[in-house]
């Protein structure tokens, strides 16, 4: 039986997801020797907001000067900055291989030359990464279609794994490493479902390298159990597609057992700001592609540094236009430690 169903194309925009500056990493301080408990101080110099724009008929609002856009920070107005200037694009393509996509692959394998020209665009370069119970960098960053498309048809089914956060936080790993210029985002083409990674959704979430910056006594709790109406609406604070998803993840991040994750993907679009669409035949996978890059090259980047640090937990962001009749899509906001002293 093909195995067609329950496939998404994903886009993560990591330049939304890193909540500290790129220079500035998470500094241990001083520990007593018998204290038990590490205390770290965690700081965001600047958040970035990637934000879609969209008129009533669903087309993309080009040409906003940055004084017509408000941010709010915890319903606090930022002193704003909108990058207009094109960004070039580093892309990670994080492919599922596991043998429930076999049927999928060859699809998959066809995408070479649209990754690069319609995702990444002009001066834009890609990575390949695969995963079941492995993460293979089938491909380094590139900018040469025909080795993507060379890349892709290494990629073989595997085992019945599937290390879906893994993969996101290898991918997020991978972007890292390009120059800071760069705006960095994953395409993940997988099923909703993890199967066997070994990090947990707010590693991943946080973006942060190992050892964890929040403290050892709240760390997460692996899901496990049935999703019921009562979880479900636990999670998003309310039923249905468009929910709020703010208080899963205040959850995450504050390891509320009663949270259960069924589906890691949507939290990580709905926490990057980016978007899923599901496919099934060849011709549905690629205008999913040609669609999320479409709203990758037509977004606005706002950056800001927050005038309230000193409010730990999490943060909502809400970006406003002054035009009339305008649909704003942006991230509902990250996660920042209360500073441990």
């Amino acid at each position: 039986m093909r195995r067609t169903l329950g496939l998404l194309v994903v886009t993560l925009a990591v330049t939304g997801v890193v909540l500290l500056s790129q220079e500035q990493q998470p500094q241990q301080q001083p520990q007593a020797q018998e204290g038990p408990v590490k205390t770290f101080t965690q700081r965001t110099d600047e958040v970035v907001a990637p934000t879609t724009v969209l008129d009533k008929d669903g087309n993309y609002v080009q040409g906003l000067k940055p004084a017509e856009f408000e941010v709010y920070d915890n319903d606090k107005l930022q002193n704003i900055r909108v990058d207009e200037i094109y960004a070039p694009i580093s892309l990670v393509v994080a492919i599922q291989a596991n043998d429930k996509v076999d049927a999928i692959l060859p699809k998959i394998q066809r995408l070479g030359t649209m990754l690069q020209s319609m995702v990444a665009g002009e001066a834009g370069e890609v990575a390949i990464l695969a995963f079941d119970h492995r993460l293979q960098k089938i491909q380094d960053f590139t900018s040469d279609p025909s080795k993507l498309e060379a890349s892709l048809k290494k990629i073989h089914a595997g085992s019945s794994t599937s290390r879906l956060n893994d993969a996101v936080e290898e991918a997020t790993r991978m972007l890292r490493s390009r120059p800071p210029e760069r705006r960095r985002v994953v395409l993940l083409i997988s099923e909703t479902r993890d199967h066997g990674s070994e990090g947990h959704i707010r590693e991943t979430l946080t973006n942060t390298p190992r050892p964890d910056p929040i403290p050892a006594t709240a760390r997460n709790v692996p899901g496990g159990g049935p999703q019921t109406p009562d979880t479900a609406i636990q999670m998003t604070g309310g039923a249905g597609y468009g929910a709020n998803f703010v208080p899963v993840f205040v959850g995450i991040f504050k390891s509320v057992k009663e949270i259960f994750v069924d589906n890691p993907v949507e939290v990580f679009t709905k926490f990057s700001g980016g978007r899923e669409i599901p496919f099934i035949s060849q011709r549905s996978l690629e205008t999913a592609a040609a669609e999320i890059g479409r709203e990758i090259h037509n977004q606005y980047l706002i950056a800001y540094n927050p005038n309230n640090k000193e409010e730990g937990g999490f943060h909502t962001i809400r970006v406003t236009v002054k035009r009339r009749g305008l649909e704003v899509r942006t991230r509902p906001g990250y996660w920042l430690a209360a500073v441990v002293q």
